[in-house]
């Protein structure tokens, strides 16, 4: 069985990342479900997947649009889930012998697994393990003398006596979401071939073989909203890369092979999404376009961003009269499901929506937080400067600038902490310790700030 392609944002997921994965996970699995149709072969499956939580206009929309999260994942290593054979075979524990070969023989198998009466697993038994019940008579044979008779006599009442009388308990156990490699190493250093996997009720799952993990798989990957690698999920240069759909600079995530590389100068990864289903005329459901129009309203900053294209606004256009929306009440909405931002958690005042950039032999922390409501963000500079001190202190960053963009003024405050230089020089500012500084028409991150950092 065919693992699905984990479709993924980068760390610290914006509603863009988020919501990009979801619409081109379902856009994929609509093409593959079409081709099948047409050729009879088994569809591929596409899924969606994030590297973080979910930001609070994000569940909001999911929620009332009644759309699943993005399952969580914190790597893309290859897991044990992506070599082991699922739904082993199994025989009780009071289960003779003879009924155990019979069933490796018909499933042409190496070995089954011994449960207890609730399922549990008991332990594991091999044609090998058979095979030496049998040896062990050839050796009673040479060296007892023992009738040739007797001997077969005693190997056939032996077909009747249970499997208990076999089974090895010792073996290697495994969760399927362990490391491949680290799994690798377990199951070599121990004298039998088979590792069983179970679950968190201690239910078998799945078998391992050293066959299994001779050759080792790459988990596909569909990176959308970044091209990145100190971005991308940790693993993924051990991961097949089989397509980029993203509007940031073209970085350093490099691959074997060709692939789908789709890169757009505009507002959203959205954008591309849907200007890819209309390509090939797909047309998109109301809960998806809503998701989709969500992550360029909030990537664009309802438009008003400069990122924001002619492009941007015809898709607006299109995904709103979908949705049945006014797009800027839409929009408004969506930022809205962000709640109140005077008892907001400081770290995700602060980090939820923040990236790192690689500035000379260091790295930048250039966070954003969009607001309708500066002033009651601002109340809280001194809890925030505090947070920020500490990433520099864990994470050793050069320095840290949090965006406070308000909305409806159209400009960010900037707050620095760490080596401020860089962004006064970056700047022309005097961006100090108190009260930060007030950046008309500055909205975007990626084309008024992080570009113009990373060239001063």
């Amino acid at each position: 069985m065919s693992k699905p392609i984990i479709v993924v944002g980068h760390r610290n997921p914006d509603n863009d990342a988020i919501s990009s994965a979801i619409g081109y996970a379902w856009l994929r699995n609509e093409v593959a479900k079409r081709d099948a149709e047409r050729t009879g072969e088994k569809p591929e499956v596409y899924m969606p997947a994030r590297l973080g939580p979910l930001p609070p206009e994000t569940a909001g929309v999911l929620e009332k649009w009644g759309i699943e999260p993005p399952v969580f994942i914190n790597n893309v290593f290859a897991r044990v889930s992506d070599v082991m054979t699922e739904n082993p075979i199994s025989v009780p524990a009071d289960a003779k012998i003879i009924d155990a070969g019979r069933l490796l023989r018909k499933h042409n198998i190496q070995a089954v697994v011994v449960t207890n009466e609730d399922g549990t697993y008991r332990g594991l038994v091999s044609t090998r393990m058979i095979a030496n019940r049998y040896i062990s008579a050839t050796d009673v044979l040479e060296n007892e003398g023992a009738s040739q008779m007797s001997v077969a006599s005693d190997l056939i009442a032996s077909l009747d006596q249970s499997v208990d009388a076999i089974m090895e308990q010792g073996i290697l156990t495994m969760d399927k979401d362990d490391k491949l490699d680290e799994a690798v190493a377990d199951l070599m250093a121990q004298p039998f071939r088979e590792a069983v996997v179970l679950d968190e009720g201690n239910m078998p799952i799945g078998i391992v073989t050293r066959s299994d993990i001779a050759m080792h798989p790459k988990r596909k990957v569909v990176l959308v909203d970044h091209n990145e690698i100190r971005q991308a999920a940790p693993g993924i240069e051990q991961a097949e890369v089989v397509e980029i759909i993203d509007h940031h600079r073209i970085a350093d995530v490099t691959t074997v092979n060709p692939i789908r590389f789709m890169n757009m100068p505009v507002g959203s990864t959205a954008t591309i999404v849907t200007i890819e289903a209309q390509r090939l005329g797909i047309d998109i459901p109301k809960p998806i376009a809503a998701v989709l129009l969500s992550a360029v309203m909030t990537d664009t900053v309802v438009l008003k961003s400069p990122t924001a294209t002619h492009t941007d606004q015809r898709i607006v256009d299109y995904l709103a009269g979908i949705v049945g929306y006014d797009p800027v009440e839409f929009g408004l909405e969506v930022f809205s499901f962000r709640g109140g931002e005077d008892d907001m958690p400081v770290d995700k005042l602060v980090s939820a929506d923040s990236k790192e950039f690689a500035y000379g032999d260091g790295t930048v922390l250039i966070a954003q937080h969009e607001t309708t409501n500066l002033e009651a963000v601002m109340s809280r500079e001194q809890e925030m400067r505090e947070y920020m001190r500490g990433l520099i202190e864990t994470h050793g960053y050069e320095c840290v600038l949090l965006m406070v963009t308000d909305i409806i003024a159209e400009g960010s405050q900037f707050l620095c902490e760490g080596n401020r230089r860089i962004v006064n020089r970056a700047f022309d500012i005097e961006c100090t310790g108190v009260g930060g500084t007030w950046m008309p028409g500055v909205l975007s991150r990626k084309k008024q700030v992080a570009a113009r950092l990373l060239e001063a």
